[in-house]
């Protein structure tokens, strides 16, 4: 299993930076390991949003497993060979907000040997994530936590 952490500070409120980081269609934006986004059911966040993301190794369909405006937002792709868990939170800050993204990449089956080589590998991914995500909605450099 890999983990990533970061927390970027926004000058966005609460309300805006979660507004955009929880449309999961602006991943496309921020993540250059994402080559296409579709929202597949509904229309904008939501606790019923579905999203079809398509990266190297092809789609995944990630749904919105908690929803809580303006503070959270969980999402998770699951496949026969991996599992994608996104953690999403923003808090309040004297000058705007602090965005949380945390993320959990497990392999699967016979994958899952792999595990362990996946978390050196998913700390470079993250890394860009989270240089992207500054730019998006960042007032400062991201922090591994």
């Amino acid at each position: 299993m890999a983990h990533y952490a970061t927390r970027i500070p926004s000058d966005l409120d609460r309300d805006a930076a979660f507004a955009y980081m929880a449309d999961f269609r602006n991943v496309e934006l921020w993540d250059p390991g994402v080559s296409n986004v579709e929202q597949i059911v509904g229309d904008g966040p939501s606790a019923e949003a579905e999203y079809k993301v398509t990266v190297a190794t092809g789609p995944l369909i990630y749904k919105v497993v908690e929803f809580d405006a303006p503070n959270r937002i969980v999402l998770e792709a699951n496949t026969s060979s991996l599992r994608s868990y996104d953690i999403i939170e923003v808090e309040s800050t004297n000058d705007g907000s602090s965005v949380l993204y945390d993320a959990t990449l497990e392999l699967k089956g016979v994958l899952g040997l792999a595990n362990p080589l996946l978390g050196l590998v998913f700390d470079r991914i993250g890394d860009k994530a989270a240089a992207g995500m500054a730019k998006a909605i960042g007032s400062g450099d991201p922090v591994r936590v």
